[in-house]
């Protein structure tokens, strides 16, 4: 089996039209790595792949849950994991393409889930967001509102009955990992345009055919892109409040990124030239061909 192809960073670097462009030249299917897309009706906020995109190459784990419906990382990690059976069955390339951190981890590595345990990084939160659903709870919480391990472990805790046991640092596949970068105030403004084009393209239309929904869909109430307009539906903000609350959740979610994919994974970065996009695909390209074919 030759070794899967992981495609990772924040949003708008690039990485849907990089794993398209590869699976083609390497005769490969996608694996989507992307909590949000797994969901059917979230289209324009998730920024999963157009269906004109999903129909260049195969995908898979696109569009498979509705969004009042519950989906772990235990069912991804299942689910990825047959799918990369298959694909490799078949004789084709795997490119698993997304930046759910938490959720190509586990595919990948050695996590072990107790009895199918939903067990969460909750990356889509803010830490004051962890610590309001830990006082649902309870009321005596002693950790540091900045400590977001002990928040994230302490969450896990109360909405989790099991714990996983794991040797997560030990990969079952061979991978070679690929990190889109550019820099910051170049990621930062291309989260604001993606952001600005979300709005244009109806995100807001796609929003109010879901609120009749919104109680009792999880992931609409902690999806970055969707979390913030509960207040829009409350009649408590305004569009443009919504909006600049998207980016700045946006940023701050790019920058968590960047943390997990530096120190959980053996990633091999490479800067983005969006002048050049096909450069970029080339340099990448090649160096799949002499370390990872």
């Amino acid at each position: 089996m030759k070794p899967i192809i992981v495609i990772v960073g924040p949003t708008g670097v690039g990485k849907t039209k990089l794993s398209i462009e590869l699976a083609k030249k390497l005769n490969a299917e996608i694996i989507n790595g992307d909590s949000v897309a797994i969901y059917k009706k979230l289209n324009i906020g998730s920024a999963k792949p157009t269906p004109e995109e999903q129909q260049e190459v195969p995908h898979h784990l696109i569009d498979i849950r509705l969004p009042e419906e519950e989906y772990s990382v235990y069912e991804y990690q299942q689910d990825a994991r047959n799918k990369i059976k298959e694909i490799t069955e078949r004789e084709k390339r795997v490119i698993i393409v997304g930046g759910t951190g938490l959720y190509i981890k586990a595919a990948l590595y050695n996590y072990i889930f107790t009895n199918g345990t939903i067990n969460n990084n909750y990356e889509n939160l803010t830490n004051e967001e962890i610590l309001n659903r830990i006082k649902r709870y309870t009321d005596k919480i002693e950790i540091h509102p900045n400590n977001r391990q002990r928040l994230v472990r302490t969450l896990n805790k109360y909405e989790n009955k099991e714990t996983i046991t794991n040797e997560k640092d030990k990969c079952l596949y061979s991978t070679y990992i690929i990190g889109l970068t550019a820099p910051r105030n170049i990621v930062y403004d291309r989260i604001n345009k993606r952001v600005d084009k979300m709005i244009e393209e109806g995100l807001t239309t796609e929003i109010l055919s879901l609120k009749d929904i919104y109680a009792n869909s999880r992931v609409l109430n902690t999806a970055i892109g969707y979390k913030e307009f509960k207040s829009y539906l409350d009649h408590q903000k305004t569009i443009e409040e919504v909006k600049e609350e998207i980016k700045l959740n946006s940023r701050h979610y790019a920058k968590r990124q960047y943390t997990f994919f530096k120190n959980q994974f053996n990633t091999h970065w490479y800067e983005v030239d969006f002048n050049n996009f096909n450069e970029t695909i080339e340099k990448i390209y090649n160096d799949i061909k002499k370390e990872a074919d």
